[in-house]
Order: structure tokens, then sequence, then C-alpha cells
């Protein structure tokens, strides 16, 4: 397992080519159906593949989270995709996958892991209707392989939010209101439904307006729309939005090459991009910064969200004055 995962650092350097590398799983056969679905995950998100440990049982969980393991001292909770899916197969899964994102660790059993491959975010497609609702609404995106398979790759803040509660009303309670007589408004992006309500939940608690997009070409040719209205009005692009805020992995065009388009275009020049992902490690940070991202905030911290675009957004208004 060692090998499939060696030399993961340079994967970094896929930044801002609008690549990324997935890892291929299997869940096993639907015994409804007769397929072997492929799913994927973001490399990134992948610390360690390995053969299911013992797993210690622990009481009022979610029904898919089978307990935790001991990883080197560190108690980590284990979550069934076969459970959580509703997939029914007859196989028992073997392998385990650590993941690490929006700062938590958690092992994902799954039937089996096959390969990386690595693939164009332009390849990577939203999922028709009869696929985003799949599975209660897991799969974000998806790619079909030159053997013809198809490969859905899943809604990990989802599985992160119906596991561990990580999205719990009281999360919002300390979220102040923005005070300021100016209106503002703000342009997000980002594939995932559990997020963009959550980024919803955080901007009408601040009392913002918002304009949202669902993947970042999406989202680009919505803010080539603004910049071409400003253009017309003879007014900066600022008039109409003051801050941008985009998730990193989206299909057709990810967070790093949209926020390259933004910053290399001079109508945007002053807005702040906010980078909000669930790639929450030093090296995505970095990443983002290679690409002109101002700030860096990870996804599920409404109240930091909220206190990083109210510094941002008042100090621009310091700014303007």
């Amino acid at each position: 397992m060692s090998e499939l995962l060696k030399n993961i650092d340079a994967r970094t350097k896929l930044a801002g080519t609008n690549k990324l590398e997935i890892l291929l799983f299997t869940l096993g056969t639907d015994v409804r159906t007769g397929r072997r679905e492929t799913f994927g995950i973001n490399v990134f998100k992948v610390r360690e593949v390995m053969r299911v440990p013992e797993i210690t049982r622990a009481p009022e969980m979610p029904p898919a989270v089978e307990g935790m393991v001991s990883l080197r001292g560190v108690l980590v909770p284990v979550v069934d995709l076969v459970k959580f899916t509703g997939i029914q197969t007859e196989n028992k899964p073997e392998i385990m996958i650590v993941t690490e994102y929006n700062g938590h660790t958690q092992g994902f059993l799954v039937e089996a892991v096959d390969t990386i491959l690595r693939l164009d975010w332009s390849s990577i497609k939203v999922p028709p209707e009869m696929f985003a609702g799949h599975m209660g609404g897991l799969v974000t995106a998806v790619t079909e392989l030159k053997d013809g398979r198809l490969v859905m790759l899943m809604d990990v803040e989802k599985i992160l939010a119906e596991t561990t509660h990580v999205d719990d009303e009281f999360l919002y309670s300390a979220v102040q209101p923005l005070e300021s007589e100016e209106p503002h408004t703000i342009f997000f992006c980002d594939d995932s439904a559990i997020a963009r309500k959550q980024i919803e939940k955080t901007l009408q608690a601040m009392g913002v307006n918002y304009h949202m997009a669902n993947n970042g070409r999406q989202a680009w040719e919505a803010l080539l729309k603004i910049a071409n209205q400003a253009e017309a009005a003879g007014l900066p692009v600022s008039h109409f939005i003051q801050v941008i805020l985009t998730d990193v992995e989206m299909p057709e065009m990810d967070g790093y090459i949209l926020t390259k388009n933004i910053k290399s275009d001079p109508r945007f020049a002053g807005i702040p991009v906010i980078m909000h992902s669930s790639l929450s490690g030093m090296s995505n940070q970095q990443l983002g910064r290679s690409v002109g991202v101002d700030e860096y905030v990870s996804k599920f911290e409404p109240q930091r969200l909220a206190e990083t675009l109210t510094r941002i957004l008042k100090g621009n208004v310091r700014a303007a004055a």
C-alpha cells in the first residue's frame, strides 16, 4: 500500500495546472443491480491505505460509523462507506483509506483500491441529474475513463458533516452581523451542496448579500458577465462584488485556475480572493498563495470565515475612504 502513495508530496506541483490525481476504489458488487461501481477521492486527502485494522466499537455513533481505531496513538473514527452509501454487497470491506481534510482524520472502509490516475479537471463533469441524486446527493462529479468505466467522485464534506456533526446549528450562533452602513456582496463557488449551505448560513447570519456558483467554470463565466456589466456602466467590479470565495476541488475548473484567471484580469484588481477548502494542510495553503489567493479559510469553521470576511470588508471600506 505504501508504494501506491509513494512520493505523494510531488503531486503538489499539480496546483495551477487544472489537473488532479484521484485514488480509485470500489465498494463491492451491489446485489440489487449487479453493478460494481468505481469511486474516486483526491489523493491530497489521502494519508495512507491499509488493511482494515482491529476496530473498537463505540456506543451511540451514527449507523455508518463502525467505531474507532488507534493509529500511532491517535484515535480515528472509521466510516463504512458501503453502509453510508446504502450499497448492498455480500463482501466485507478489506481496505481502510485514511483521509485527512478539514482538520479531521478519519478512516473509510472500502472493498478494494485500484490505482491512482492523473486527470484534467476539464474532463471531470458536473453529474447529470440522475447521478446528482445518486446515493442521497453524495456524487459531486463524474468522469469517464479510457476503458469506459464511469468514476464518481464523492462529496467527502457531506460524509464528514453527517458523521461528525460539524455543521450543527450551534456553530453559527457565534457569527456576528456585519456592522456597516454600506451593503456588501460576496461571490462564492463550491461543488459541495453541504459546503454551499454552510457558506449561505454564515453569510445570512452576517447580513451579507451573495451570488454563488456550483463550480469554477460556472463561476468564471458569471464573473466575466459581472465584469462586462461593470465595464458597460463605467463602474469598477468592486461596485458589484467585494470579495470572491472559492473552493479548490471543483469539476471543469478548479479553484487554482479560477484564481489565476481572476488575478490576471485587471478588472478584478483590488478584489480579495479567499480560498475556502477542506484541503487544510500548509502545503495546500502555500499552493493557494502561489496563484494569488489573499486568504485561506478551512471549511466548517463558520465563525472564522465570518471573522475573515468582516476584517477584509471593513479593511476595504477604510481603504476606499
